[in-house]
């Protein structure tokens, strides 16, 4: 059986050990990445596909009888037609909680970033003004300390949970929201208490139709005036054109993102149009560390093994 792996620069930067993946099939084809044109031509003959954001359609599946199971190198599976797949017998695996650790670092990386303008000192740094300053320490934007205030938690899986538990070593209370018209189970707080009464929230509940726009206008207008939003979930949860409004106007006091709603970008994205001190924007990375990344490569090997082994 012929393996094919279509997209493995958004995964390996030649940092990855694939050698124990490899040697499962005897022969391997892999792409850094795949355009919708080269597809066809790559599934040629090809029993097993590993994908991370190359989408596989229900014509593009019809069009390969030779497809035997398909590794989804994400949890996310929303780029394989499912229904397809499994009309055509073709299995879909994906993998869970590779990344763990990386996004919990990363929710606390942009926390204390925005809590002691550290993009704005290290561009003072830069352009000089610590070494032209008169005294020896600069003050120009405020620093605040996030002891005590309180962390408001919208989706309680398993990232949430680690999210909670890093808090407490922050001194930081902690409020975990229930689903929207859920009643409410023990430890959790309807989300209209959380979102209006936590300094910071913190998004990772999934996209689905419940949740898409989730973060809108009348939800920031809803949230302190000197409340934070933290998104590294999914973009299309929040408004961004209510979000760059509430940051234009002070209706919340900033925000920091590492997901948009369309990735890569447009330029013309109302959160990227123009500079804002109180905006933080990453490029769908919290997931990124090399550790989390080789955890894919293992836990694909494993689905792998296992559909071999069946």
């Amino acid at each position: 059986m012929h393996g094919v792996i279509l997209d493995r620069a958004t995964l390996d930067r030649n940092d990855l050990d694939f050698t124990q993946l490899l040697a499962l099939l005897p022969s391997w084809t892999l792409h850094d990445q795949t355009s919708p044109d080269e597809l066809d031509s790559r599934l040629d003959g090809t029993g097993i596909i590993l994908t991370n954001k190359v989408v596989l359609t229900r014509e593009t599946l019809q069009r390969h009888p030779d497809i035997k199971l398909i590794c989804v190198l994400a949890t996310g599976t929303n780029n394989v037609d499912f229904a397809a797949a499994t009309e055509l017998g073709i299995e879909v695996r994906n993998v869970k909680g590779y990344g763990t650790a990386s996004v919990t670092q990363h929710v606390f990386s942009l926390i204390l970033s925005l809590a002691r303008h550290l993009c704005q000192y290290q561009t003072a740094v830069q352009e000089g003004r610590w070494s032209h300053s008169s005294q020896f320490c600069l003050l120009d934007y405020p620093i605040e300390d996030i002891s005590g205030k309180t962390l408001g938690i919208v989706g309680y899986g398993e990232l949430g949970q680690a999210v909670a538990g890093m808090a407490s070593a922050f001194g930081l209370n902690v409020m975990v929201a229930e689903r929207a018209n859920t009643p409410c189970r023990e430890g959790r707080l309807p989300l209209e208490q959380v979102i209006a009464q936590a300094d910071i929230v913190t998004l990772h509940c999934p996209l689905t139709a419940a949740t898409e726009n989730m973060i809108n206008a009348e939800t920031l207008a809803a949230m302190k005036t000197s409340a934070w939003l933290i998104n590294t979930a999914r973009g299309p949860l929040v408004d961004e054109a209510a979000l760059a409004h509430a940051l234009d106007n002070g209706v919340i006091a900033a925000a920091a993102l590492d997901v948009l709603s369309s990735e890569p970008p447009d330029p013309r994205n109302p959160l990227l149009n123009k500079h804002r001190d109180n905006l933080i924007v990453t490029p769908h990375i919290a997931w990124a560390a090399r550790t989390a990344r080789q955890k894919i490569v293992e836990l694909t090997l494993a689905n792998i093994h296992e559909f071999l082994s069946a």
